[in-house]
């Protein structure tokens, strides 16, 4: 079969279309991603895929809108496609409606998180909500990383066999390691007795930077935090300059920005513990990188992250946008090693049983009929 892999942005399809494009070529099909150019797209090129690149844009302007459809009403046309499959809100609505258009004999959409559950105006939750019952009247398989919202989608009225397939990472990548601990604790200069806390994600409000920044300065001196990640050029919302700046002057050397990187998980390996308190999230990817390497993760509980971490016993969830109870449960961990440890391992575990990506990509190929 010849498969259209379709998201927004080439960060997007680096990090999550590019496993099931790789398990979807394993199995004898043709596979083409689809996406807006970017320096990530170099990766799944230089692994011998076709990408195509289109006018994506992450925004609801209608002028850019309609010049995205068109460029891929016009590829599809071209390719004729056995299946399309489509990612992320706008762009997975645009790419199954044009490919309904085109004629393609199979649609898919895989729903990474529902605008409709983000916290915002009103008209912006019902907007989204329309905009996802009639890209679900154009898909066949529908597809979510999540257990709650598959849920949303047979309740709302978006699909009636909505079905979960989770988010799956590789247990032979993400594991602990000494020897990368070592090293890079060394490089980063991390002190014998620090618990160092790691975050990776884009640099956006919504992660919850601005309230984990604030909750460090109540932890204890031990207490050091690494930051990964960098915005994207198609992200919206404030700089976040200024609030890394207040809080680099507040904690000196118990923070380090390190960027974008390609090593994550030595990174992870050379931690003490993982924070993600996001205001919303689909099943976060960092989340499960974190637990598959044994750490302790405080994450907020919320959908996605409420079905990885177990409260209590393999990290803590805590409310959205609050910075105490962040800072107390990052104090908790900082000052109890045996804590970590016994969380870190209990996390673990789950995370090889629920999330390997193995058995998430297989199963997702499955339900697409590859």
């Amino acid at each position: 079969m010849k498969i259209c892999e379709i998201t927004n942005v080439d960060f997007s399809l680096r990090h999550f279309l590019l496993p099931v494009m790789r398990g979807a070529r394993d199995r004898g099909h043709e596979v083409v991603g689809v996406c807006a150019e970017g320096p990530l797209l170099e990766i799944p090129r230089a692994e011998g895929f076709r990408v195509e690149s289109v006018p994506m844009a992450r925004s609801l302007n209608p002028v850019a809108q309609a010049r995205a459809f068109r460029a891929l009403l016009d590829l599809f046309r071209r390719e004729k496609f056995d299946l399309v499959h489509a990612h992320m809100p706008i762009s997975g609505l645009l790419a199954r409606l044009a490919a309904r258009t085109a004629g393609v004999p199979r649609i898919a959409y895989t729903c990474h998180g529902f605008l409709f559950n983000q916290p915002g105006p009103w008209w912006r939750r019902q907007l989204s909500l329309r905009m996802e019952r009639l890209g679900g009247r154009a898909t066949d398989i529908f597809l979510t990383v999540s257990e709650e919202e598959a849920e949303d989608a047979r309740r709302l009225g978006i699909h009636r066999d909505a079905v979960a397939v989770l988010n799956g990472r590789d247990p032979a990548l993400y594991h602990p390691d000494e020897e990368a601990r070592a090293a890079l604790r060394a490089e980063f200069g991390a002190a014998q007795g620090d618990c160092v806390i790691v975050m990776v994600s884009r640099l956006v409000r919504h992660k919850g930077h601005p309230e984990l920044l604030r909750a460090m300065e109540a932890t204890p001196p031990n207490a050091v935090l690494w930051v990964v990640g960098e915005r994207l050029a198609s992200d919206h919302g404030e700089d976040l300059e200024p609030l890394f700046a207040r809080a680099e002057a507040a904690l000196g050397r118990r923070i380090r920005r390190l960027g974008y990187r390609h090593d994550v998980a030595r990174v992870l390996a050379a931690a003490d513990a993982f924070c993600l308190p996001s205001h919303f999230e689909g099943l976060p990817m960092s989340v499960i990188e974190a637990m598959m390497t044994g750490l302790p993760v405080v994450a907020t509980d919320i959908r996605g992250p409420r079905e990885q971490v177990v409260d209590g016993e393999t990290g803590f969830l805590v409310p959205p946008m609050q910075d105490a109870p962040l800072a107390a449960a990052l104090s908790r961990l900082a000052g109890d090693p045996a804590l970590r440890a016994r969380m870190g391992e209990a996390g673990r575990a789950r995370a090889l049983g629920r999330f390997d990506e193995g058995k998430v990509i297989g199963r997702t190929l499955d339900l697409l009929g590859l």
